[in-house]
């Protein structure tokens, strides 16, 4: 029987699609474009976490959409969208 954390929070970072750089599939956005829910620049995203969602002018992205790693957001063909578009990076971690 596999062991459940009973605890699970969210940590949320906020920027837009115009803090990216990169073209087509190399579209990325840095995790120090990033703003905390408190309002302070984020120096990285969390190394371990149980599942992230992305969410692109507020609209849920599809779980293929991205990948992420601690430094940044890699989200191909990003760079098409409208530079002021919000992005929002949601974290469960346990």
């Amino acid at each position: 029987m596999p062991i459940v954390k009973p605890y699970l929070t969210s940590l949320r970072f906020t920027s837009t699609m115009g803090a990216g750089t990169g073209t087509g599939a190399a579209f990325a956005i840095a995790a120090t474009a990033f703003t905390t829910d408190a309002g302070a620049a984020a120096t990285a995203f969390p190394g371990t976490f149980a599942f992230y969602n992305l969410y692109v002018n507020g609209v849920l992205q599809a779980g293929n959409t991205s990948t992420i790693t601690t430094t940044a957001i890699t989200i191909p063909g990003g760079d098409a969208e409208n530079g002021g578009t919000p992005i929002v990076v949601e974290f469960v971690v346990n």
